[in-house]
């Protein structure tokens, strides 16, 4: 019975592990949805000159872009 206990552990901390790394993936991706949206924001406000004042948000939004993707698990892996 104990190796029954030890292996439902294992699986249950597993799936926690899961679901904390998928969670944290989801918000760097909406943190960088966030990021967008005031970009667009600069954009209208700053008309012509949005290319030399939103650069930085740009910038920071492309960057976002590369690391923060989505991430999850396809199979389980026990």
């Amino acid at each position: 019975m104990s190796e029954f206990a030890d292996k439902a552990e294992f699986i249950k901390s597993k799936l926690q592990e899961r679901e904390e790394f998928v969670r944290e993936s989801w918000v760097k991706a909406m943190e960088a949805r966030l990021v967008r949206d005031e970009l667009v924001k600069c954009h209208r406000l700053e008309g012509v000159n949005h290319l030399e004042n939103c650069r930085w948000l740009s910038d920071k939004y492309i960057s976002m872009l590369k690391e923060n993707k989505v991430k999850g698990y396809k199979k389980i892996d026990f």
